[in-house]
């Protein structure tokens, strides 16, 4: 898995020591000294065409990193926690990485990605700032497995909609599941069918509604805050 990008490869080279292969400078004092002290063994320098090339014509800021393949979570950890976001249908990295950031950032225990088969787990690295390294999350294609498990063990679903019961308005205690519908479709007709309250962020202006990562940050803050 190769990440690129000043924060999130300072981020991975400090908090992920074990999973760093290989570290590719193009750009001269780019590491703090302590840290390329510490990687030296592992640092490759190249010139600035093959690091357009290893990040596909991205901004990679003068580094690179190899890492080791990012490592799933699975269903049954994720069980045993208290507060799950579900994304259903969700493909895009940049939503999923700031929602993934969030998450971290607010206190979600976890995040499972359903109604996918694969995702650029890079891409969310990235995207994340380094977030998805530290956060449990699991790919299960499965939408109704996801929630029919969760619902087994006590979890309540809670749904993202525009017409649902005012944020403010939600008491939220116990285990809980936020599902995330895509952009364009929303929530899914099979997720639907599971969802035990639907909620929605009551908005001061008209308007057609938030970017899922943007209401996600606010769903996550106000039902995170309600742990007990």
């Amino acid at each position: 898995m190769i990440i690129y990008g000043k924060q999130v490869c300072l981020h991975a080279l400090q908090e992920h020591e074990a999973a760093i292969k290989t570290v590719y400078i193009a750009k001269k004092g780019i590491l703090p000294q302590k840290l390329f002290e510490a990687y030296r063994p592992r640092i490759k320098f190249l010139e600035e065409k093959w690091a357009q090339s290893m990040s596909k014509g991205g901004n990679h800021q003068g580094i690179l990193v190899e890492m080791e393949p990012f490592v799933q979570s699975d269903l049954s950890t994720l069980k045993k926690e208290r507060f799950i976001v579900v994304l259903d249908t969700l493909t895009d990295t940049g939503n999923i990485g700031a929602i993934v950031r969030s998450a971290y950032a607010l206190g979600a225990d976890g995040i499972i990605a359903s109604g996918v088969k694969t995702l650029n787990f890079a891409s969310i690295v990235r995207t994340s700032s380094g977030a998805l390294l530290n956060m449990p999350f699991v790919i299960i294609p499965n939408v109704l497995d996801v929630l029919n498990e969760l619902k087994h063990v006590e979890f309540k679903v809670y749904g993202a909609m525009m017409n649902g019961k005012r944020l403010d308005e939600c008491q939220f205690t116990g285990k809980r599941v936020l599902v995330l519908g895509s952009e364009g479709e929303g929530i899914s007709k099979r997720a639907k069918s599971k969802i035990d309250e639907m909620v929605s962020i009551e908005m001061r202006h008209e308007f057609d509604s938030l970017n899922v990562s943007a209401a996600a940050a606010i769903l996550i803050h106000r039902m995170g805050n309600e742990i007990k």
